[in-house]
């Protein structure tokens, strides 16, 4: 990717550049990184768009599932056409016509520990986009091993929850959230979820990932931010290192 941006960039992402805490420095480094996406259900549909748009210069996306009538409410980037269609297929052609000079990869199964560390480690920035507890534990687990940011993100029901990790920053980690706030292994086909609430967490995520490469801004690293879309409220509470967190705590057993 080129260091310095062209006429037809510079014009494209002129609202970005001109904002002083952003600037044609902040717009540079978007569009020379690239952000690991894992998973495009509702939250990673709304993320992807938002930072292909912004200028990110690569995303790599990656999820095993194929697109069904019933993701259409809240994965608002698949259309009607794409039912029965590889996600990661879907959303690749979408972003294309949406920037064709994002670079878009694709990764179409889950990954063991070995083969997600080695995806981890090629990018500045991860997003959990998951909607599982065993995946959120895997990635957390991986981007501190390879010393990487991870924003994460989860919407349920009404509510939505953020959380930003620095491994570099020695920060706490998902692991220390899940043992403060015993994180319940739901899921929105049990519990169901509202279509513009997974939309709102999955565009804070694009914003947190702005933050995290940019450095525009105070990024709200191991705090843990719940929304409540029942009262339009949002709750942030700092999250400390847990002593005994087998990831970032210092434990012997840590891998």
């Amino acid at each position: 990717m080129p260091d310095t941006l062209t006429h037809a960039q510079v014009m494209r992402y002129n609202r970005h550049i001109v904002l002083p805490q952003f600037d044609l420095q902040g717009q540079e480094t978007l569009c020379e990184s690239a952000v690991l996406i894992i998973g495009l259900g509702g939250l990673g549909t709304a993320l992807s768009q938002s930072l292909c748009a912004s200028g990110v210069g690569a995303l790599t996306l990656v999820d095993d599932d194929v697109v069904d009538a019933h993701n259409l409410p809240r994965q608002i980037l698949y259309t009607s056409s794409h039912c029965g269609e590889k996600k990661v297929d879907a959303a690749k052609s979408q972003l294309n016509a949406l920037n064709p000079e994002c670079c878009i990869h694709t990764v179409d199964k889950r990954l063991c520990d070995h083969d997600l560390a080695t995806l981890v480690a090629k990018h500045n920035v991860i997003v959990d986009c998951t909607d599982n507890l065993d995946s959120r534990i895997q990635i957390n687990r991986l981007c501190w091993q390879e010393g990487k940011p991870l924003v994460s993100g989860a919407a349920i029901r009404f509510e939505g929850q953020l959380f930003v990790s620095v491994p570099a920053q020695k920060t706490s980690c998902y692991g220390c959230v899940s043992r403060m706030f015993n994180m319940t292994p739901l899921s929105c086909t049990e519990a169901g979820i509202l279509s513009p609430v997974v939309g709102m967490i999955g565009l804070a995520q694009a914003h947190l990932v702005l933050q995290t490469l940019t450095g525009f801004g105070t990024l709200p690293q191991g705090q843990l931010q719940l929304f409540d879309g029942l009262t339009f409220q949002w709750q942030n509470f700092t999250v400390p290192r847990h002593p005994n967190c087998t990831v970032c705590g210092g434990s012997a057993s840590a891998t």
